[in-house]
């Protein structure tokens, strides 16, 4: 805990204790809170995606979701899968130092890519079309997927973002992820349109279009 407190050069200040049944919570439980400054003049929220927008991702997605599923389940992969847990505060100031014009900021966790544009599409009552190629999805995490029949776009993901930006300085704020370590492989995805509100499309290898809904339900147990 230290060392990641130390690399994201945040100061631990406060701790508690929990008292619970035997056998129901046993072990230890971290929950953390994180105050920072957003400078002025800046907006970011997930009400702000404008059609025209683009949508870049900081890197392959999946790998949390299906590292914490192999450790639980130990499923045996050959290839070992890692999470992707990372700081992403100074990657995200080296953005906001190459431009102001970031008007989304979100971390894919629970639902994964696909849950948190929806949520935003229904925030900014905007359409969102993701092109399937441009997506990172690492082989491992890939052939995981395919053989439980996961689709990574609804995995957790911990140490990635999703940034909504002004086209005019989408290449500016990709140099600047590519300067950081947890942002070299970050890539444009997708688009925001005006039509279909509150919806997400992606265009597949294929050249069709398919809807790409929210789960009903948990695809895998709690993790974040």
């Amino acid at each position: 805990m230290q060392t990641a407190a130390a690399e994201a050069e945040v100061i631990i200040i406060a701790g508690d204790t929990k008292v619970v049944q035997k056998g129901k919570a046993d072990g230890l439980y971290i929950n953390t809170t994180g105050i920072g400054v957003i400078p002025p003049g800046i907006v970011i929220k997930g009400s702000n995606a404008h059609p025209g927008d683009v949508v870049l991702l900081s890197g392959p997605i999946g790998d949390h979701g299906i590292a914490v599923l192999e450790a639980r389940q130990e499923l045996g992969f050959e290839s070992k899968i890692e999470s992707d847990t990372a700081p992403l505060n100074h990657m995200i100031e080296t953005m906001l130092d190459a431009s102001h014009q970031i008007h989304v900021l979100r971390d894919p966790t629970r639902g994964g890519l696909a849950t948190s544009l929806n949520e935003i599409a229904r925030q900014s009552g905007v359409g969102i079309l993701l092109y399937e190629e441009n997506i990172p999805v690492k082989p491992a995490v890939a052939t995981a997927c395919e053989m439980l029949g996961f689709d990574p776009m609804y995995i957790a993901n911990e140490g990635k973002l999703v940034a909504i930006v002004d086209p005019q300085d989408a290449d500016k704020i990709l140099d600047a992820m590519h300067s950081v370590r947890y942002g070299k492989d970050a890539t444009l995805i997708g688009e925001v349109q005006a039509e279909p509100k509150a919806r997400v499309l992606m265009r597949t290898t294929l050249g069709s279009t398919r809807v790409v809904d929210i789960p009903t339900g948990e695809i895998l147990p709690r993790i974040c």
